[in-house]
């Protein structure tokens, strides 16, 4: 059973080194892909182990998945699991996100920050930018949440026949619900578990955030074109 992990990076020399570190040991493979970085992400990364692929420009959190699920599934994957640059999440959730996969219980896994475990998730995202997310689901998208509790963590596996009825199109921050839907869509069974995520520093934003497509109000801008050439 080959399992890889997709790192989609943006500047994060100052994180890389230690996220590849931890995740090495717990994986066949970790795939890096440098989304138009400036800095010494994909040099520190290399350094650590990493596979690099590399995109000259800025091309979004969604382009970046993409472009490592596809080198993934190319290169003999039998599960692929996307985990942030940043340090936000933890490597000790990673058997959690596995194990469903690993049992058959489940085709996918979608961490959720609501299922009791601790988070310092800022209060404005919480209470304001979480609830229009699931409004975004339901209507733009056109499909209930069926139960899950976190329809914007990144911290998500599948296993490869799963991902190969998904092509993420979104390339900015809304790939979170286009996965979401495509799941629901394609009835591929799904299980959420409790995950810890570690804010660090202001990520997206209502308005604004980092890297193509970040903030809330470009979310909604992306799923609603979408929507309207559909």
């Amino acid at each position: 059973m080959r399992i890889f992990c997709i790192i989609p990076a943006l500047n994060e020399e100052k994180t890389i080194g230690e996220v590849v570190k931890k995740v090495k040991p717990l994986v066949d493979e970790i795939v890096l892909v440098d989304d138009g970085s400036s800095d010494r992400t994909a040099q520190i990364a290399t350094e650590f182990g990493a596979v690099i692929l590399r995109h000259p420009l800025n091309r979004g959190q969604g382009a970046a998945l993409e472009t490592g699920n596809q080198y993934a599934l190319k290169n003999g994957a039998d599960i692929i699991f996307h985990f942030d640059a940043d340090g936000q999440f933890s490597t000790e959730d990673i058997s959690t996100v596995l194990a469903p996969l690993l049992s058959s219980e489940s085709d996918a896994v979608l961490g959720s920050r609501f299922l009791g475990k601790e988070s310092n998730m800022p209060a404005f995202k919480k209470k304001v930018i979480m609830p229009i997310a699931r409004l975004v689901n339901n209507v733009l998208l056109g499909v209930e949440l069926s139960g899950l509790t976190d329809p914007q963590c990144g911290f998500r596996a599948m296993t490869s026949s799963a991902w190969r009825k998904i092509s993420i199109k979104q390339g900015g921050m809304a790939h979170t619900s286009e996965i979401i839907s495509k799941i629901i869509r394609n009835k591929i069974k799904v299980k959420e578990v409790p995950i810890t995520v570690t804010y660090h520093r202001a990520g997206q934003g209502f308005f604004g955030g980092r890297g193509t497509g970040s903030g809330g109000i470009r979310v909604v801008k992306d799923l609603l074109l979408a929507k309207l050439m559909d």
